[in-house]
């Protein structure tokens, strides 16, 4: 199958799987109860309540009910949200560039640090390099994120007071504009070197907390990858021509090695959205996780189902992207077979 016939299918198939997530958890949400508590107010009478409950459709068939909440989503109305007392629509693009920027940011340093250290660990198999890069990566892997980032916490915040928590400093922004909502571009676009320089040393610990586990992944991938690579018979002939080391590494078996990697790297980034939630709490990051967090607590549907909405489709874009780039880094690849 071509790759553009592919794209095209699977767009086709995309909004089909999002209604089918959307009734799955439209459905589990109001098995748990009715979302009328989140308008509700001690001095409200029953009469008022019963309005509430008419208005919203809370009275009607359950169908009745997903029919209106779809359709108030195409309006852009996403509903009220209890835990912030304002539309789901006006605080979460605010949340989401918190959100946003704690990840990418995290996922930077998951691939810069996970290729680099697969790669170094890769070429020197069985060497005390390759061991020690096995420690990082198994403890990656193993450790809680909730607890290194606890870890993290106590060390260098609670302890040494090297790093902040939360996600700026207050007086700094309040003098700058905030277009994008992500505070590192804000303090390029500002040209404020104090902005920038506070908005990232906000964010190490929890990128650090976040990007530790998905380091691990990737890490112990690209080493498996590269130590088959290198026992091909392509790159003995490589050697044999005489190219360098270091050119056969990086031209030929790394490239390779990269095709299983990448479907790891997409798959392990989508997951930092999810992950993101304990990073949050823990550091006070006014983000998304942090608000679904208080909204399962608070029983906040609207709220919920905004954010399972997004995540789904998040993840159905990724494993679109991740099975492109997997296309073109491998045209062996029949996409669909």
């Amino acid at each position: 199958m071509q790759l553009r016939d592919y794209v095209i299918r699977r767009l086709i198939l995309l909004p089909f799987l999002i209604i089918g997530v959307s009734i799955i958890v439209f459905s589990l949400t109001r098995i748990a109860g009715s979302p009328i508590g989140v308008y509700l107010s001690h001095e409200m009478s029953a009469a008022e309540v019963a309005q509430l409950e008419e208005r919203f459709h809370l009275n009607d068939p359950l169908w009745t009910q997903y029919f209106y909440w779809v359709k108030g989503v195409f309006q852009g109305d996403f509903g009220w949200s209890g835990v912030a007392s304002a539309a789901v629509a006006d605080v979460f693009p605010a949340k989401l560039a918190a959100t946003m920027e704690l990840s990418l940011f995290s996922a930077f340093v998951a691939v810069v640090l996970g290729l680099w250290l697969g790669t170094f660990a890769g070429s020197r198999r069985n060497q005390w390099q390759d061991h020690v890069t096995r420690v990082v990566a198994v403890s990656g892997a193993s450790l809680p994120l909730f607890w290194f980032g606890i870890l993290l916490l106590i060390v260098f915040w609670a302890n040494l007071g090297w790093f902040p928590v939360g996600r700026s400093d207050a007086d700094i922004w309040a003098s700058i504009n905030h277009p994008t909502g992500f505070y590192i571009i804000d303090a390029i676009l500002a040209g404020s070197l104090t902005a920038l320089w506070d908005a990232i040393w906000h964010l190490i610990l929890p990128a650090l907390t976040l990007g530790f586990g998905a380091v691990a992944i990737i890490t112990r991938m690209m080493r498996s990858a590269l130590v088959e690579e290198l026992q091909q018979d392509y790159v003995d002939a490589a050697r044999a021509k005489g190219l360098p080391e270091r050119l056969v590494l990086r031209r030929h078996a790394r490239r390779n090695a990269l095709v299983p990697t990448v479907t790891v790297i997409g798959l392990t980034l989508a997951f930092l959205m999810q992950g993101a939630i304990a990073a949050e709490i823990i550091f006070r990051w006014p983000g998304l996780g942090r608000w679904m967090a208080s909204a399962v607590v608070r029983g906040d549907q609207a709220t919920i189902m905004t954010y399972v909405l997004f995540t789904s489709v998040l993840f159905l874009l990724t494993n679109l992207i991740v099975d492109i780039i997997y296309a073109k880094l491998d045209p062996r690849v029949r996409l669909g077979d």
